[in-house]
């Protein structure tokens, strides 16, 4: 399992979280028909840089490759890890934004998916139930509570609305490192897995797809669709176990006594 965090560690990862939230917040507005990706990979990579922070993403190394830009982007049937380039956003388009950025050696990483314009009702519907997935998924966030719940939460509702979850990529860990155990899956059996401790830092992160679950990888290494060309929607908030309950990094301690968490 990832490293407990204690209570300091836990208040740079709240800095580090509230940069990419509120980043995300300002090309949320930016986003409209017409903008090009790189665009939007611009505006993320200067906001990050003016609050202090260091972009995660940029030269991130994974399977030989190194992802070139600041934020990950994916447009209508691409699910995760598309690469900002000369894309123009349509009328309709819905586009999952997906950031992260490092304090002081701690990392904060988070995801939403965004309309372009008006868009039809099922691509609503499917941006509306991944986020409620991801709340549902944060409720579980609790000591003694297990990974399975996490995941069976995710899986439940969004199966039960007509879409499937993605099972080729997972949450996972978060802190000093990226990418830390445990991997968190959308799917799962309830009281299965490990079992969640104070001080456990985890990226939920709902894929949901409007079709099936598979997904595949394009050229590129990076860009992953959905292989039935469906909607896909991405939904992420880095989220700390507290002995009280949950904690999502990117808001204030929600609590009235300030406890360590280790």
């Amino acid at each position: 399992m990832s490293v407990q965090k204690s209570f300091a560690e836990l208040e740079k990862m709240h800095r580090a979280c509230s940069i990419v939230v509120e980043t995300l917040a300002a090309l949320a507005e930016a986003v409209k028909p017409g903008v090009r990706t790189k665009e939007l990979d611009r505006i993320a990579r200067e906001r990050i840089e003016k609050a202090g922070a260091k972009p995660a993403f940029l030269g991130y190394k994974v399977r030989g490759l190194v992802y070139p830009a600041t934020l990950c982007v994916a447009v209508n049937d691409e699910v995760v890890h598309g690469i900002p380039g000369e894309r123009r956003l349509e009328e309709g388009d819905i586009i999952g934004l997906d950031l992260g950025c490092i304090v002081d050696g701690f990392y904060g990483d988070s995801a939403r998916t965004v309309a372009v314009g008006r868009i039809s009702p099922e691509a609503e519907k499917l941006m509306k139930v991944t986020e409620e997935s991801l709340r549902r998924a944060i409720a579980q966030c609790r000591p003694g509570q297990r990974l399975g719940d996490l995941g069976h939460a995710v899986q439940s509702h969004a199966e039960a609305n007509g879409f499937s979850v993605v099972r080729e990529f997972t949450g996972h860990g978060i802190g000093t490192r990226l990418h830390e155990e445990p991997q968190v899956p959308n799917y799962g059996k309830p009281g299965r897995g490990s079992r969640l401790n104070p001080g456990l830092c985890l990226a939920i992160e709902p894929m949901v797809n409007a079709g099936g679950p598979e997904v595949e990888v394009e050229e590129d290494g990076w860009t992953a669709v959905t292989a039935d060309g469906s909607l896909s929607a991405h939904f992420e908030l880095s989220v700390a176990v507290m002995p009280e309950g949950p904690w999502i990094l990117s808001e204030p301690y929600p609590y009235s006594t300030r406890k360590a968490a280790s």
